[in-house]
């Protein structure tokens, strides 16, 4: 794991989930991207250099979120797009490489009853990259106990896998597979591909409407420092297909999810 990007908005929480970022970098020896998006279109006879200004103030606002981080000699960078935020991640995604995106949940302009608001709903649903979401206020610690959910074992790639192999790797952590049978499944869903079988030595198979319920079932059983789950269409987070905003109704959990993604199944 290389490089680590951390979206950076208006939240005043932002550098917790810098600070969380630097923690989990620090033991990989990974470089992290700090980004602010913003959005000017410069109509004709407008000063030339309003971008310039804007783009200005975005990486000062990024610094004085790094300044109250404790680097702890990790390197970060900082990049500043214009234009829609999927776009620049694409981007620099596709300059740089970018391992891991870390977020936090929502942004804190969207009411409480949501678990993902709409930027961090659209960066799970529109983007291929593998994301951490941290709660609010999560400080770090290697996680021990994962809890791995998904309703198919099929994986086209088993290259899907690296953030999860690497982190289980780093931290010596128990993986726990649940396989959650939903309405419609196949049995070629039961077929759970055999990279995933390799990181645990425990399945568990249940039977629910959807893989969020099964979770809801094995979680204080499992009690899990983390949870991972699998970006798919038809999914764990199904409901990002009809919208990009999560109510915590509908998911919630109070620790760090890994979201892997599974292209165009």
């Amino acid at each position: 794991m290389n490089n680590i990007l951390v979206p950076i908005g208006t939240s005043p929480n932002a550098s917790q989930t810098l600070q969380y970022a630097v923690d989990f970098a620090s033991e990989f020896g990974a470089m992290i991207y700090v980004m602010d998006v913003f959005n000017v279109t410069t109509a004709v006879g407008s000063l030339a250099n309003v971008e310039e200004k804007v783009a200005k103030s975005s990486k000062e606002h990024l610094k004085e979120v790094i300044d109250q981080t404790n680097t702890k000699g990790v390197e970060i960078k900082m990049a500043t797009y214009n234009g829609d935020i999927i776009d620049g991640l694409k981007n620099i995604n596709k300059e740089l490489g970018i391992d891991l995106i870390i977020i936090a949940p929502r942004s804190n302009d969207i009411q409480e009853g949501l678990y993902l608001g709409n930027t961090s709903g659209r960066i799970i649903k529109q983007t291929d990259i593998p994301t951490l979401i941290v709660p609010k206020g999560t400080t770090f610690k290697p996680a021990k106990k994962i809890l791995t959910a998904f309703g198919s074992g099929i994986l086209k790639k088993s290259s899907i896998l690296n953030p999860l192999i690497m982190i289980k790797n780093k931290f010596k952590s128990e993986v726990s597979l649940l396989l959650v049978k939903r309405p419609g499944y196949t049995e070629d869903d039961l077929k759970v591909n055999t990279a995933l079988m390799d990181l645990s030595s425990h399945l568990t198979i249940t039977e629910n409407a959807t893989t969020y319920l099964g979770v809801t079932e094995h979680f204080q059983k499992e009690q899990p420092d983390m949870l991972c789950v699998f970006r798919r269409k038809r999914g764990f987070f199904t409901k990002l297909w009809e919208k990009n905003t999560i109510p915590k109704s509908e998911f919630f959990v109070p620790i760090p999810v890994l979201v892997l993604s599974v292209k165009k199944d």
